[in-house]
């Protein structure tokens, strides 16, 4: 059984020991940042520059301890949750009269905190019927698509379906088609996993991860990159394993994916190419969506270089310009299983590792020695997914597609994630629904 941050209301009696107990680097790093908050005297920034990556701290010019002071006047507070997942965990805080929030924190690969965001906590309704999950995602202004299925010796059965075969965009789910490319790559010999990629101006992205701010030149093993593409979800480490593959390697792994309209996905973007079109000049963006393939093609190669664009310039969704990955929840479904058979016939386990590395969710390792997530956003569109195999080998998949016109219908992910999480844990899986 899993349970997500804010998936219900209830208080678990043990959450501040579970978090005081938890001796791990995220725990005295959650430990830590609630007692930013719970503290008698409130920290000064320079107290804070050695828990922070620097470009945290440089996104609040007046201070971040101006931020900490509004936070901490909304309590006293209580711990009544604690839920780690690997990089990442959640608080639920209690204060005063009852009102509930979430301290979201995750850390990059140094160690440092990357993220950390108080808000308010989000509830996710129970799901004990397919129905409960319908409701939850029938939203006004928000398109939306679920499968789940179960497969066992070969046979795919389909536990529930809404849309399931109509192309939705997947934001960096599209990882997944990079990663069987670097398989099947390191299993035909042409790439080693202690290979080493280049940071370049030309190939460095922006968020989510933290390999675009290494410095030009730096050199990090392909390993290492994968892990970070994957678990981390790192746009600057996809964009380096497409520029060592090549886009046709990453096209052919579309197709032997079987996904259902490989047109869609040709030309294969980059994360770069993505916000260079998409939030960069508007004519870009006309020229993209009046240009056929070859087009697309010539436009790609003539906007190489340093990427223009920042952080700050994302705003309206582009996804129906066809600038995003677009998948069915059955392509989804399909390039999760592929990439587990990949995983299991690498003998050297790293496949397995660098997919099994992340969660996403609190998952039960007894019930679901495997697990596999992958999640991808951008303005307009949230997706999550899972591939679970149980102990005797028999597979469930779930996926969970949103997208809107705008974002705020759809939030950070929150919500999806944790009606994911409530799949997942309401048994209607294996068909032992509470």
């Amino acid at each position: 059984m899993i349970d997500l941050p804010g998936s219900d209301g209830s208080v678990r009696p043990h959450a501040q020991a579970a978090l005081d107990g938890d001796d791990t680097p995220l725990g005295r790093r959650s430990r830590w940042a609630v007692e930013l908050l719970t503290a008698p005297g409130a920290p000064r920034d320079e107290d804070l520059s050695e828990s922070f990556v620097p470009v945290f701290l440089a996104r609040h010019p007046q201070g971040f301890a101006a931020t900490l002071e509004q936070w901490r006047d909304m309590g006293p507070f209580t711990v009544v949750d604690y839920q780690p997942v690997a990089h990442k965990s959640w608080v639920t805080l209690e204060g005063p009269p009852g009102v509930r929030s979430t301290l979201s924190l995750t850390l990059d690969s140094t160690g440092l905190i990357r993220v950390l965001h108080l808000g308010p906590e989000v509830v996710t309704p129970p799901v004990s019927a397919w129905g409960d999950l319908a409701r939850a995602l029938e939203q006004p202004g928000v398109t939306w698509s679920a499968l789940v299925t179960r497969v066992a010796g070969g046979v795919t059965e389909t536990l529930y379906a809404k849309d399931a075969d109509r192309p939705m965009p997947n934001g960096s789910s599209y990882k997944l088609y990079l990663m069987r490319a670097l398989a099947k790559a390191v299993a035909a010999g042409t790439v080693r996993w202690d290979d080493e990629v280049t940071v370049s101006p030309a190939l460095r992205s922006l968020p989510t991860g933290d390999m675009q701010e290494l410095p030009d030149g730096s050199r990090v093993s392909v390993r290492e990159t994968a892990y970070k593409m994957i678990a981390m979800s790192d746009n600057t480490a996809a964009d380096l394993i497409q520029d060592l593959l090549g886009r046709d390697a990453v096209e052919r792994a579309v197709r032997d994916a079987a996904h259902s309209d490989p047109s869609l996905l040709r030309p294969f973007l980059t994360s770069h190419e993505v916000f260079e079109i998409g939030w960069g000049t508007p004519e870009l963006r006309a020229e993209w969506v009046g240009s056929g393939e070859a087009g697309r093609r010539r436009l790609l190669e003539r906007i190489a270089g340093p990427m223009t664009v920042r952080g700050s310039d994302l705003g309206p969704a582009v996804h129906r310009l066809g600038l995003d990955w677009h998948m069915s929840a059955w392509d989804v479904a399909r390039v999760l299983d592929a990439l587990v058979e990949d995983g299991i016939r690498d003998a050297s386990g790293i496949v397995d590792d660098i997919l099994t590395a992340y969660p996403g969710v609190p998952i039960d390792s007894d019930r679901w020695p495997r697990a596999v997530f992958k999640g991808g956003s951008c303005p307009g569109v949230m997706m999550f997914c899972w591939l679970l195999e149980d102990t005797g080998g028999v597979r469930y998949t779930v996926v969970l597609q949103q997208c809107a016109d705008d974002q705020k219908l759809i939030g950070d992910g929150q919500f999806l994630r944790g009606m994911g999480g409530r799949v997942i844990e309401s048994g209607l899986l294996s068909g032992t629904s509470r």
